[in-house]
């Protein structure tokens, strides 16, 4: 089973219909199973992916022109 790293939860509210009856809703949030370079396996967000994603290509590039 994969670690989960994020400290995200369900967001809750109520879904409203035009007679104005409330339903409790909940918006979870996007996680996802990656596989770290190290092997190891961690359940975090789709945004905080794409953030390492970002961070990772980004010494790429800076090792290339260096």
């Amino acid at each position: 089973m994969a670690k989960k790293l994020t400290s995200k939860t369900p967001l809750f509210g109520n879904r409203r219909s035009h007679a104005c009856n409330a339903t409790r809703h909940a918006q979870k949030p996007n996680l996802q199973q990656v596989t770290l370079e190290n092997g190891e396996k961690v359940r975090i967000s789709a945004r905080e992916l794409r953030t390492l994603n970002k961070l990772k290509n980004s010494k790429n590039t800076e090792e290339v022109s260096a």
